[in-house]
């Protein structure tokens, strides 16, 4: 049932990651780019926005027959909730209130109420182990498993794999590399149960499916989900990370400059446009993608490109709990 074309492992180097290096020399050179490290003061507000539309659209959506509702779901709740996820994404790098208010950061990636499940604690947790130890076996979870790699090679269930890309994202920490439950953790769920059991009681039942729906759907087999795999899957043989510089970053929080998101993570997404202006001899000649609707056909009906195409490192570091 296993591979059936293309790679049988994942493509293990033995160097540290670039980005470390990079940001060195890139700071020697222009120093200036410190002065956009810090927090985004417009940040707050447009998180804010977003989260008052999807409860708007609770509203709406609570007397729609049920076909509307998962097409509103998609079409346009997805957008939205897959940005609250970048959104939250941006906060987890402190850059709402800064780094000496790091629990407002934290409470208020919690506001992200819309996704309709808790999601931002867990996120911050694991998170900073992707950056750390980029690649690294048992602790970036962002790596599919071997079994990924292994089942998923065919144009039929790499579709699958895409669709249920939510699924994996939720459960893939819990296998490779498990770590106890925290105090916010819990405190995000209760602050998420609560809100659901409001809109609920307003609305009934069908503002929540909107929300959860939205989130699963338009983290699924959607274009904005084409980033989660031009981020870092190996387009090109020997190279980890790609930016996109293309429309989508506008609701997406910049995070398509993902080779610059790496170099400088304390960088709001906001100004990550002026890292490269700055530095642009360091990202211009760098492969780049340029629609993400692209990137998803090419995974799914490119031999080449699957689960297991994926750099991956050891860490000499022992694992973290």
């Amino acid at each position: 049932m296993g591979k059936a074309g293309g790679r049988d492992d994942f493509e293990w180097v033995y160097n540290d990651q670039p980005h470390t290096s990079r940001r060195k020399e890139i700071l020697a050179k222009y120093p200036e780019i410190k002065s956009l490290m810090g927090p985004d003061p417009q940040l707050k507000w447009v998180v804010s926005a977003m989260v008052l539309t999807q409860l708007l659209a609770c509203y709406l959506v609570h007397d729609l027959s049920w076909k509307w509702i998962f097409f509103w779901a998609y079409a346009f709740g997805g957008c939205i909730n897959h940005s609250l996820t970048l959104a939250i994404h941006d906060i987890s790098h402190n850059v709402a209130f800064g780094n000496k208010l790091a629990k407002w950061n934290r409470w208020f990636a919690m506001w992200a109420l819309p996704i309709g499940l808790p999601y931002s604690a867990a996120f911050k947790k694991y998170h900073i182990d992707h950056h750390r130890y980029l690649g690294g076996d048992q602790l970036d979870v962002d790596i599919p498993t071997d079994m990924e790699g292994w089942f998923f090679c065919t144009p039929a269930r790499k579709l699958l794999w895409v669709i249920l890309q939510p699924l994996f994202y939720a459960l893939r920490p819990l296998v490779v590399n498990p770590k106890p439950l925290s105090l916010l953790e819990i405190q995000n769920g209760l602050v998420q149960l609560a809100v659901d059991l409001m809109i609920y009681y307003l609305w009934g039942l069908k503002p929540i499916v909107y929300l959860i729906a939205g989130s699963i759907l338009g983290m699924g087999l959607h274009p904005i989900s084409g980033h989660f795999i031009a981020e870092h899957y190996m387009f090109l043989k020997g190279h980890e990370t790609y930016s996109y510089y293309g429309a989508l970053n506008v609701i997406t929080f910049n995070v398509g400059y993902h080779m610059e998101h790496h170099d400088f993570p304390s960088i709001p997404g906001s100004k990550l446009p002026q890292v490269k202006q700055i530095a642009a001899e360091y990202y211009d000649s760098l492969p780049q993608h340029t629609s993400w609707t692209r990137v998803l056909w090419d995974f799914v009906f490119d031999d080449s490109i699957g689960p297991y195409a994926r750099i991956k490192r050891k860490y000499k570091l022992s694992k973290q709990g």
